[in-house]
């Protein structure tokens, strides 16, 4: 190499561009990161789906010449109810609970966005104008001599990153990712309560509606009775101990339409709160009578093993167990060493076009390893407890299973064992129609007692009220057989829009909001 080679490689080259002195710090750490983000490895449990034994059959069911799942989609529009469909749609629209769901999808979304931020570098920059006088002379630029008071310059920017060299960042970011499906699942499951509920409550209000227009007509009928029986009495042909009898038979089937009415009043009520409404909101709506809805029987179930797909709440419970699961990795990378970048490029001057000038840059790079060596025990109790909550969302998973079996099961059970008795009860109610029927024939021919028409009466009463009550319970165990197997809203929720829309949010003076004052007292 020649001389004046040997001096051009060492001078610095002044026709370069300002920054030029930049590259060669940032070539540096873009390929640290490569590197090190390649070389890159977790610690703690990866997660493992569990693999459970369920029972091939349903043991309470009837053995099916077919196991096609069953259809759970919009299963209450089976019912053939329009109201209870318009219902159902409202429900889902305003329903508080379904609104609250949806803000822990906003919220874990943006979790999951926070931490993968996590795995970036940060960058934040800085500027600075100041103006001096020390009394002395000041040498700005190595060229410039300023004397007096002067003006000072400065920009630049600072850099950090923290290496993830044994994934607690991308372990952070894989729990929040599973957060993310829970609170899907949990709006899922929110959803499959809402409809059973409304639907639930819609049926109880349509019998409650039954079994008061059934009290009105057996109190007319009563009350004919008791007429009858004053005009027998003032023939001759009754006593006045009849008379009270029919009198009092009427008036006590009179006294159980106030009950009636209150807990239709509840039922609606309940119906109005759950689409998002005041408790009156509903009650023109459902004023006129309709028959009790009635499902088509028998549905097909499916196999047990169906419910860990179609039942949101063991999907939670599952992804729950995951994100915990991601959480053992989090707590075990921090008894590992930690690696963190950190960088800066600065410019000062007296003038601003001073500030890009190659001599005012400074720049700094370098790690910085953190290793932890006596804490106490308190990282691996942390690992600990963490495993320890893992087992606990994996238990609770196991625990979820079982109920879901339990829950279709039992559904089975009373919607078969409650189709009989009400086919039981339909026959009690046709014989005691017809033994009360002729029984007020004799009773006006002469041929009977009072007493055994009373009894007819009150038996009549009592079988058709129960029969209406039965019809109920049958429609409301296959609303909670539908819920068992997982049947909700298959349909496509919003939950992007937040509750409370925010405006003025910029830079602005704070605001009172008409509570307070800026002493802190009450308006």
């Amino acid at each position: 190499m020649t001389p004046s080679e040997t001096m051009k490689t060492a001078m610095p080259d002044r026709g370069k561009p300002a920054g030029t002195s930049w590259n060669r710090p940032l070539r540096f750490l873009g390929m640290l990161i490569m590197t090190t983000g390649l070389a890159g490895c977790v610690v703690g449990p990866d997660y493992q789906k569990p693999d459970l034994t369920l029972p091939a059959t349903w043991g309470a069911a009837q053995p099916a010449k077919s196991s096609r799942p069953p259809q759970l989609a919009e299963w209450w529009r089976r019912l053939n109810d329009p109201l209870l469909n318009d219902l159902i749609q409202e429900a889902v629209a305003g329903n508080l609970d379904v609104a609250t769901a949806k803000a822990k999808i906003r919220e874990a979304r943006a979790s999951y966005r926070k931490a993968v931020g996590a795995l970036l570098p940060s960058v934040n920059g800085s500027g600075s104008v100041t103006r001096s006088d020390n009394g002395s002379n000041v040498s700005s630029g190595g060229d410039i001599t300023v004397s007096g008071p002067y003006t000072q310059y400065q920009a630049g920017f600072d850099a950090s990153w923290e290496l993830d060299l044994f994934g607690a960042n991308r372990r952070a970011v894989e729990a929040a990712h599973y957060g993310m499906d829970v609170a899907e699942e949990d709006l899922r499951s929110t959803l499959l309560t809402l409809v059973g509920d409304v639907a639930s409550n819609y049926v109880e209000a349509r019998g409650y509606q039954a079994r008061i227009a059934l009290a009105r007509r057996t109190a007319a009928s009563q009350r004919e009775t008791a007429a009858l029986t004053r005009v027998k009495f003032e023939s001759g042909a009754s006593s006045a101990v009849d008379v009270a009898n029919a009198a009092g038979q009427a008036a006590s089937t009179e006294a159980n339409i106030p009950d009636l009415e209150a807990s239709n009043a509840e039922a609606v009520h309940r119906l109005s709160v759950l689409t998002g409404r005041p408790p009156g909101a509903l009650t023109a709506r459902l004023r006129r009578s309709t028959p009790i809805p009635r499902p088509k029987l028998p549905i097909p179930m499916g196999i047990p093993a169906d419910i860990l797909r179609s039942r949101p709440d063991l999907r939670l419970a599952e992804r729950r167990y995951a994100q915990y699961t991601a959480k053992i990795g989090e707590a075990e990378a921090a008894r590992y060493p930690s690696v963190s970048l950190a960088g800066s490029v600065s410019t000062s001057g007296t003038k601003i076009g001073d500030l890009g000038k190659n001599s005012s840059i400074g720049w700094s790079i370098g790690p910085t390893l953190s290793v932890p060596i006596f804490n106490g025990g308190q990282l691996k109790a942390a690992v600990e407890i963490a495993e320890a909550q893992r087992d606990q969302y994996f238990i609770a998973y196991q625990s979820a299973v079982l109920t879901a079996l339990e829950d279709v099961e039992n559904a089975i059970v009373s919607l078969a064992q409650e189709g009989v008795k009400s086919g039981r009860l339909a026959v009690a109610a046709k014989h005691y129609r017809d033994a009360a029927s002729l029984g007020r024939s004799l009773y006006q021919s002469g041929s009977q007692s009072f007493l055994d028409l009373l009894e007819a009466e009150r038996s009549l009463y009592s079988a058709e009220d129960a029969f209406i009550t039965s019809q109920v319970a049958i429609t409301t165990d296959y609303i909670a057989l539908n819920k068992a197997l997982g049947g909700g809203w298959s349909g496509t929720v919003d939950a992007s829009k937040p509750a409370v829309i925010d405006t003025n949010t910029g830079p602005h003076l704070a605001s009172s909001g008409g509570k307070f004052n800026l002493l802190g007292q009450h308006n």
